[in-house]
């Protein structure tokens, strides 16, 4: 994946992505075996089929502050989603041009956490008395791509956190990795013969020992069987409190989509068949799973 940056959204893409590849160990192991194994010839051969991004829903931020920043990028507002269990609200954003990844944002349901988790994330973001991104100026690229970078409040307590990953792992995650990219996806049905379904990619994964999230399933099925997904659990990294203390805590991850083509284009010759033939949009209950990946369930289980 990359971009030119002739737009500010190719600098955004380019700058998130290459903090992320830095700090999730996984996606240079797996770009570096698909490069020995000749699946690929360059890093910008794998087709990054979406990214995703946490946020909470306190005042001036959360979905409506974050979502202005890829709408303005010719960005058009999709489906949305509700996850139960997990208190969380979330829709995706179809690229303008099906060269670049779909966007998936997710908010945390703030109101219905405990009085006590809600007080930690309140302590922390009441600060925040005016939507941020109304700050910045979105054609600028390089200004964006800052602001995704820089925490918008002060670090927790270990006790907060610890408190919060109680009751709600995302919360956790967030209130520590801020708007860190959560995980990017590769598109799995783009790659050569041998590789381009879950279940060669999953072998190939485990073959350079990539652990992957399990909930539900090592590949996780849409109801119509159209949209599989399988991603890696993240891994523990040492993070450093407000109180100085230091906690392995869950960073980000590596998710794989296989879009298949949909049936009224099942008889396209390969060579003919366009992003727009294949099954687009995303499932409820494979992304409430793949949420997962940064879970402790997860982590200590794989």
């Amino acid at each position: 994946m990359h971009f030119d940056e002739k737009k500010p959204v190719d600098f955004v893409l380019n700058d998130l992505f290459e903090h992320y590849r830095r700090n999730v160990a996984d996606v240079d192991k797996i770009t570096k075996a698909l490069l020995e194994r000749q699946v690929v010839s360059s890093q910008e051969e794998i087709v990054n089929d979406h990214i995703a991004f946490r946020t909470l829903g306190v005042p001036n931020l959360g979905l409506a502050s974050f979502e202005k920043i890829f709408l303005s990028f010719g960005y058009k507002k999709m489906d949305y989603f509700y996850f139960e269990g997990k208190k969380l609200d979330a829709y995706w954003y179809a690229p303008a041009d099906p060269t670049y990844p779909r966007i998936f944002v997710s908010e945390l349901r703030v109101k219905e956490l405990s009085k006590e988790a809600q007080e930690i994330i309140q302590k922390y973001t009441k600060s925040i008395t005016s939507d941020p991104v109304d700050q910045i100026d979105l054609k600028n690229g390089e200004e964006v791509a800052a602001f995704l970078q820089e925490p918008l409040w002060d670090l927790p307590t270990s006790s907060e956190y610890e408190t919060l990953l109680a009751e709600s792992e995302y919360a956790a995650w967030v209130i520590y990795n801020r708007y860190y990219l959560n995980h990017y996806t590769i598109s799995i049905h783009e790659l050569k013969d041998g590789y381009n379904t879950l279940e060669e990619f999953n072998a190939f994964l485990e073959s350079i020992g990539v652990k992957l999230n399990t909930s539900g399933g090592k590949i996780k099925t849409s109801e119509d069987g159209l949209l599989r997904q399988s991603s890696t659990v993240s891994a523990l990294y040492d993070a450093k409190f407000a109180d100085g203390r230091t906690l392995p805590i869950a960073g980000s991850y590596v998710e794989f989509a296989e879009r298949s083509v949909l049936p009224q284009f099942k008889d396209l010759p390969k060579d003919q068949i366009e992003p727009k033939h294949r099954r687009d949009g995303f499932e409820t209950n494979n992304a409430d799973k793949i949420f997962e990946s940064t879970y402790t369930t997860q982590i200590k289980g794989a």
